[in-house]
């Protein structure tokens, strides 16, 4: 396994390694499509003493990454658990198929799932676990046997909660990186259109033809350009993305938080209660009215014996009580602690891969600006000459 303090990253060489599409059947014995990936590991010892030995493999279903990560966000719920890619093609740019098994979709979340791995193999508590070492080293159905566990555990814990800052941060963001994305595939479609113009045109002018089709050419050259750029920003629209779901998990963070809240000061009013009933038992006062305080009003009040053992059960319940309460508070504290620790973790990640992915894609822009400049300062050339 790892070492305590370490991770498994530092030990372990992991790759999601290729994709492929297979036949089979389903839980209701139908046939159905799916894809499977090809998890290769090799122990890094082994590399780096000079050997070079085939990795192991395993194939795993998407569903089955999806019972790995649900199974970490009910064993640890103050940890921030990397999100998984899409399993649909939920957000289409203007070339890519909305088809699941399209091979560009399948390739993205392929890199997705493994980008995932990483993320987890290289966390210091969750790369830990037995069950993500036994997810990447061996094939066999206990995995899928968690299934039913965490999925009950998961439906009958969901609560509605406000959806954090965070989810309509990168929500707004994709939505910006989409707006940019169509107004440039615009511009570079207009391009395609002073294309087709000048070539026309130039089948009409005998003197300016040579100049009217160098310049249409550069026209084209550039509107042919936009794929490539489209390719590109679909690698920095699916870096958003996968923050974008990780806004899920700090909803989880928080739902866990506020779930250990409730339960502490529910066992804390319970308390005041039961103190409260004792203090009444004890003076023969009634603080506040009750139906309790109008039947002894009406029928008299209870013998001592009665009283006497009620106060010696309202005693053990509120020895047990302030067990409870003293137990909730320290699991509160202790979450809360662990809590912070990962969301400080998580922020230094967010900032470093952001900032990352912005620098590129205003280098991306700049680059692409520059491009444009440069087609135009070609076709003046052009019309000069004429």
């Amino acid at each position: 396994m790892v070492e305590e303090g370490s991770t498994l990253l530092r030990r372990m060489e992991i790759s999601v390694a290729e994709a492929e599409k297979r036949t089979g059947k389903n839980t209701v014995n139908m046939q159905e499509i799916f894809t499977v990936y090809l998890i290769e590991t090799r122990p890094i010892d082994a590399i780096t003493e000079g050997h070079n030995p085939a990795p192991d493999s395993l194939w795993r279903r998407y569903s089955e990454f999806e019972i790995l990560r649900n199974y970490l966000l009910v064993t640890y719920p103050f940890i921030v658990v990397p999100p998984l890619p899409e399993k649909r093609a939920e957000f289409v740019w203007h070339k890519l198929s909305a088809d699941n098994m399209d091979p560009d979709f399948v390739e993205r979340r392929r890199v997705g799932l493994e980008n995932f791995l990483l993320r987890v193999a290289s966390h210091s508590v969750l790369s830990n676990d037995k069950i993500l070492y036994h997810f990447l080293t061996e094939a066999d159905s206990r995995i899928k046997a968690l299934s039913a566990t965490f999925r009950l555990y998961l439906w009958n814990n969901i609560f509605f909660y406000l959806a954090l800052t965070s989810c309509y941060t990168f929500n707004n963001s994709r939505f910006i990186l989409q707006r940019v994305a169509d107004r440039l595939y615009g511009v570079y479609k207009v391009h395609g259109n002073y294309g087709r113009v000048f070539s026309e045109w130039s089948a009409l002018e005998k003197e300016m033809g040579d100049g009217l089709q160098s310049a249409g050419h550069h026209m084209d050259a550039y509107a042919a350009s936009v794929d490539d750029m489209l390719e590109e920003e679909e690698h920095y629209a699916d870096q958003l993305k996968e923050y974008l779901f990780y806004a899920e998990a700090l909803r989880a963070v928080c739902r866990k938080h506020e779930l250990t809240q409730y339960e502490l000061e529910t066992a804390s009013s319970d308390l005041i209660s039961k103190k409260q009933q004792r203090e009444e038992l004890a003076t023969g006062m009634v603080r506040t009215f009750s139906f309790k305080g109008m039947t002894n009003k009406l029928f008299g009040q209870e013998t001592p014996e009665q009283r006497e053992a009620k106060l010696s059960l309202l005693e053990e319940q509120i020895v047990q009580g302030e067990e409870t309460v003293t137990e909730k508070t320290v699991e509160c504290e202790e979450y809360v602690k662990g809590a912070w620790v990962d969301m400080q973790r998580f922020k230094e990640q967010k900032d470093r891969d952001l900032r990352e992915a912005l620098i590129g894609y205003a280098v991306m822009q700049i680059s692409m600006c520059k491009k444009g400049i440069q087609v135009w300062t070609n076709a003046k050339e052009c019309f000069h000459k004429m």
